[in-house]
Order: structure tokens, then C-alpha cells, then sequence
């Protein structure tokens, strides 16, 4: 695949930063405990639902709505790989490269999650024995579109797959969107991005109908495409079009309307509050039921839209007030962060073990007993994860980027050096 070619002349240097414009901040520690807490959501729901807790008034819902955590997860990941596309739009670096984009995200994937559905595959009881078309669908993450290829173990993966379509389909809405920046003096197109991403939004809450006309095989849920979640990814990329708009305003002005949205974002008892309110209406029947229940179109495009207010809310002070964010930077927090991959990717197997091994019976209560040692095994199997798999995979990665940069820099003539934009893969996570 060849990088991105710029456009037309009709937008003459759109890869050439404006001089004066501030640099793209690439880290937010605070999203990483964020990040933590999202992870430790998705485990606390599937706890919740193997010990029939969800089943219990009240709290149930509760606990069994925390699915809502996916929506976190892909705002996060819509955000943070959104950046480089609007500080490209306010020309404040070059368009993102494809090549290199899409590199990164198999590298921050696929070597720890191949462990996993190794070790699942071939150790765990109730996922051994898998035929071919299993293997292959869980290996490449394409469950979604196999029938009945979700098994023990694995079936939280369906949202990774999600993500993972999201990373293909998001350099085409960039490339898209490409004529929606700014001009070399005054703002350009750049305030219609906001618009033009609500109204994609708008139009994929109508996939809940579409799916269920499909010719799809048994055993195949078209609404768990990425199609149907792009509402939840789109509350990120809009938030980084608020943040993006905010950093450049030195440089752009900024609209009236957009600086005010951004103030009430900023405010964090006022988006505590709409989470609360949001959050309650998709544990009523509004949403559809929680856990393995069918959804009707109409109760999935209102758990698309209150999953996106929810993810919005939630992030949108963390990225438009300074903070403090004590607690979510903190030591603990930070690491939690950087295993939270490794707390998604691995919970489901280590709960399953903790049934077996200490002698709990599934659905059968004991929700804190089990929720503790699940909770604390994870963490364990998801830090050597983390320190024996994933950061040695980048770090291979970023070797091998370092030695072709030079490689390039001491022979210029034969391979010519291409302006890559970074982005902050220490700070993004795969779905949930």
C-alpha cells in the first residue's frame, strides 16, 4: 500500500504545516486511567453476568449495562487516531500515512491477541477442539462476519473485530474529508468537519434497520458491524475536532458555537450529570435488555446514541479542562493503563479458570469473591503481557523505523524520506 498522495492542485500544499502553528499534543496521561477504569467496566459486566447478578433488581441493570464500556473504548480509540487528521486539516502537520497507520495498529493488536487465542484454543476446556473455520475467523478477527465462530473464552473479541474494521474504515472517512480544512488565510472548510461527522452519525443509526435485511448466514449479527457502532467511535472524532479547534485558535478562529459547546464539555459537573442521566435511560428497556438479549432496531439505535452521549461525557473533560487528574495519573492508574489491553484481551479466559480452579460454580452468585480473584489474576497475566509481548513487539517496531530512517537519511538519492505522522501509540487501546 503507497502512502497518501496529496490532492489536486485546487488545494496546492496541503501536507505543509502553517509556520506558527502549535504542535499536536500526543500523550493525555489522564486517558490511561480512563483507560483502566473501561477495562476493569468490561470485566466487571461479564462477572457480573456468569454469576447472575445481572439478574438482580436494580443492581442488576446496573452492573449489566457497564457493556457501555465498549463505548468508551471506542471513543478513546476515535479520539486519539482522529488527531492527526485535524491537526492536518488546521495544517498543522501532514496528512497521516496509511501505510505507517496501519502498521502500528497490526503491531498494537495482533502479537498479544494471537497469545490469547492460542493459549484459549488448545488449554481451555469448553473453547478445545475448535475446527478450522474458528481458528481462522478468531486469528484474523473477522468473527463478526463468521457464523458462530464467537467460542469460550473469545466472545468478547466480537468488539475488537469491531475495532479493527474501525482502523480500516477510518483512513477513508480522513481521505473523505480531506477538502474540509483550512485555507491558506481565514478558516476554509474546517468548521463544517463537526457537522459533516454528526450527519455520518446521524446516517448510521438508520444500519439497525438496513441489518436486519440482509442475506446474512445464521449465526451472523450484522448490527455488531463496525457500521452500526460508528456512533460510538464518532463521539471521539468529534471531541478531537472540539480540541483540535481549541489548540489552533491562535491560528484559526474559532466559532462561537463550538467555543461554547467546548465550555460545557469542559465542565465536569454539568457532563457528570448528563452521564448519570444517560447512563440510567440505557439501563431501562429504552436500550433493550441487558446481556445476550435481542435488541429491536429501534431499542440498538437508542443504545448507539446514549453509548455515544455516554463516551462523550465522559471524555470530554478529561481533554477540555486542565484538570487535576490526580487519581487517573496516578502510579497505579498509569500502569493499569498500559495493561488494560491485557485486562480485556485476557479476563474472560482467566474467569473461566477461576471457576474451575477454586471450585465456584458459574451463575450461581459469589459475585465479589469472584470479581476479586478474577480481577487480581488478570492483572498479573495482562502485566507480563504487557512486558513480554506487546512493548517488546513495539519496541521491535520502533527499531526497525529508526534503522530505515537512517538508512534513508545516509542515502537520500535512493530512497527518498517521506513525512510520516506519529501517533501516540502509548496512549491508544484497542476496543473492548
Amino acid at each position: 500500500m503507497t502512502s497518501i498522495d496529496p490532492p489536486s492542485s485546487t488545494d496546492p500544499t496541503p501536507d505543509r504545516p502553517s509556520a506558527g502553528v502549535p504542535e499536536m499534543r500526543r500523550f493525555f496521561p489522564q486517558l490511561e486511567g480512563m483507560r483502566a477504569i473501561a477495562a476493569i467496566g468490561v470485566l466487571t459486566t461479564h462477572v457480573a453476568f456468569q454469576t447472575r447478578t445481572v439478574e438482580l433488581p436494580v443492581l442488576g441493570p446496573l452492573l449489566g449495562r457497564l457493556d457501555l464500556a465498549v463505548a468508551l473504548f471506542f471513543g478513546l480509540s476515535g479520539f486519539l487516531l482522529w488527531r492527526p487528521w485535524v491537526a492536518a486539516a488546521h495544517r498543522a502537520a501532514p496528512t497521516p500515512r496509511v501505510r505507517r497507520y496501519l502498521l502500528h495498529r497490526v503491531v498494537r493488536i495482533w502479537p498479544a491477541y494471537v497469545v490469547v487465542v492460542f493459549v484459549v484454543l488448545t488449554l481451555l476446556p469448553d473453547a478445545k477442539g475448535a475446527d478450522l473455520t474458528v481458528w481462522l475467523a478468531n486469528l484474523t478477527l473477522t468473527q463478526v462476519f463468521v457464523p458462530l465462530s464467537l467460542t469460550a473464552g473469545l466472545t468478547q473479541m466480537w468488539s475488537l473485530s469491531v475495532e479493527v474494521a474501525f482502523y480500516s474504515l477510518l483512513p477513508v472517512i480522513g481521505l473523505a474529508m480531506l477538502r474540509l480544512r483550512a485555507g491558506g488565510s481565514g478558516t476554509g472548510r474546517v468548521g463544517w468537519r463537526i457537522p459533516a461527522l454528526l450527519g455520518l452519525g446521524v446516517l448510521s443509526l438508520g444500519w439497525a434497520w438496513l441489518a436486519i435485511a440482509l442475506p446474512t448466514a445464521a449465526g451472523v449479527e450484522p448490527k455488531n458491524w463496525v457500521f452500526g457502532h460508528l456512533p460510538w467511535f464518532l463521539a471521539g472524532l468529534v471531541l478531537a475536532e472540539m480540541v483540535g479547534a481549541i489548540e489552533y485558535e491562535t491560528h484559526r478562529p474559532v466559532a462561537r458555537w463550538l467555543r461554547v459547546t467546548a465550555g460545557i464539555g469542559a465542565r465536569r459537573w454539568v457532563m457528570a450529570g448528563l452521564l448519570v442521566v444517560a447512563y440510567v435511560l440505557a439501563c431501562t428497556p429504552l436500550a433493550g435488555p441487558t446481556g445476550l438479549g435481542d435488541l429491536a432496531p429501534w431499542q440498538f439505535a437508542v443504545k448507539m446514541v446514549l453509548g455515544a452521549v455516554c463516551g462523550f461525557a465522559v471524555l470530554a473533560p478529561l481533554v477540555l479542562s486542565a484538570g487535576p487528574y490526580r487519581v487517573l495519573c496516578s502510579r497505579v492508574m498509569l500502569a493499569l493503563g498500559r495493561w488494560s489491553y491485557g485486562i480485556f484481551i485476557w479476563h474472560l479466559a482467566v474467569l473461566a479458570a477461576v471457576f474451575g480452579l477454586f471450585g465456584i460454580v458459574p451463575f450461581n452468585g459469589d459475585f465479589v469473591l469472584v470479581w476479586a480473584i478474577t480481577l487480581a489474576l488478570t492483572i498479573g497475566v495482562s502485566a507480563a503481557s504487557y512486558a513480554f509481548v506487546e512493548e517488546p513487539a513495539r519496541r521491535r517496531l520502533r527499531t526497525w523505523e529508526t534503522a530505515r530512517a537512517n538508512r534513508r537519511r545516509a542515502h537520500p538519492d535512493s530512497s527518498p524520506a517521506t513525512a510520516d505522522q506519529t501517533v501516540d501509540d502509548t496512549a491508544i487501546n484497542a476496543g473492548s
